[in-house]
């Protein structure tokens, strides 16, 4: 769903002279998807951005994935994490595979450096804390409760305003866009869309630095993170257009879609990636058929598993969950509301519940740090209660 973007300064034409007030040229800089297929924006930097004065491998970021004997639903407690790292070094992986990693963030420290994944997109969901996600493309500012979606290659970093900040990361293999049924065969969202342009936060401010001295870009590609150093700071950027770029868009903004009956998890899509969907559960009326049952139906997803990471209020179909609660449940067994939970819907007209829902058409992995983590009742948690 990109749409025309143009900030800063940029020539009439592309690839022409585009000089500075010293008479030296900018340096233009396409980037681009696909192989100059995909979506693109050109960028006009004060300095070559393949000026590198040195290069090295700085990390490893293998994700240690376990077997488990067993095939069951399981739930995780991420208020349980430590908080500590930056808002990249504190990314604690939770779930995984060759498509999509997720995990939380707690960060206490500032980012000192730049970083670009050059794998794939990234979301941040906003979870606590307000501040500034700073790119080559310009600044965002976010607040709770913003998806953050920042395109394969881009440099950014993550400058928190608040002491408390919590982020849920959803890192891809490719790109991330909003649902393909939303959109005409021009890309412009439709009118029975969750959502629409006007909801779309591009970034609103290009602050061009034309500092010189000792910068760092770190840049992740195939699970190793390189470290870049410049002479220059990198965001240099005079001026820019096009369809590819960094934006925000909040949750709360998401205009839920309901009906006289259950509708299926499909209505609440607000992203597609590399087969995997993100979902937003957000407050909204209930089904208003009169012999409707609000609470979802049993259901046996047998080609995805399920993710739900409970954000706010009282999930309705569930009970002992907690907010930063991550419930895992797999492909191949059934899952659906708790004991009660379907005759305590009857007659209820509305939800406040809000949650965000990874579900994805490869079985995920868990990792060690999810383990460490995990509400070991939670798959009896379906049994009867014994009076």
């Amino acid at each position: 769903m990109p749409f025309y973007q143009r900030m800063g300064e940029v020539p009439h034409k592309r690839h022409v002279t585009f000089f500075k007030p010293d008479g030296t040229l900018y340096r233009e800089q396409v980037m681009g998807t696909k192989g100059f297929s995909g979506v693109q924006s050109i960028l006009y930097h004060h300095n070559p951005p393949t000026q590198v004065r040195a290069t090295k491998k700085f990390a490893d970021r293998t994700i240690e994935y376990v077997t488990q004997e067993h095939l069951k639903h399981q739930h995780f407690l991420s208020f349980d994490l430590p908080a500590g790292g930056d808002p990249v070094t504190g990314r604690h992986y939770l779930l995984g595979n060759s498509d999509v990693v997720m995990g939380v963030c707690i960060p206490t420290e500032p980012m000192d450096y730049f970083y670009r994944n050059a794998d794939g997109d990234e979301v941040l969901f906003v979870h606590q804390g307000e501040g500034e996600l700073q790119t080559v493309f310009g600044t965002i500012t976010y607040r709770p409760g913003d998806y953050l979606v920042i395109p394969i290659g881009t440099t950014y970093r993550i400058v928190p305003a608040d002491e408390k900040s919590r982020f849920l990361v959803i890192e891809a293999s490719n790109e991330i866009v909003p649902p393909k049924r939303y959109r005409n065969e021009h890309g412009q969202l439709l009118e029975h869309s969750p959502f629409c342009e006007r909801d779309i936060r591009v970034p609103e401010r290009l602050d061009t630095h034309v500092e010189t001295g000792e910068y760092e870009v770190r840049v992740k590609r195939s699970d190793v993170i390189y470290s870049y150093q410049f002479d220059f700071h990198p965001l240099d950027v005079v001026g820019w257009d096009g369809y590819l770029y960094p934006y925000a868009l909040s949750i709360h903004d998401f205009e839920p879609i309901t009906g006289r009956i259950h509708q299926p998890p499909p209505v609440h899509q607000t992203f597609a990636g590399p087969n995997f969907v993100i979902c937003s559960f957000v407050p909204r009326m209930y089904d208003y058929h009169p012999q409707s049952i609000p609470a979802p139906y049993f259901h046996s997803n047998v080609e995805s598993d399920e993710v739900l990471y409970y954000v706010d209020g009282n999930f309705m179909s569930r009970k002992g969950v907690y907010e930063g609660s991550i419930t895992l449940h797999p492909m191949g067994i059934p899952h659906g509301p708790h004991p009660g939970k379907i005759e305590a819907s009857i007659g209820k007209t509305e939800t406040k519940e809000l949650a965000v829902m990874l579900d994805t058409f490869h079985p995920l992995h868990v990792t060690k740090q999810a383990l460490a983590i995990e509400d070991q009742g939670y798959m009896s948690s379906w049994l009867p209660t014994e009076s």
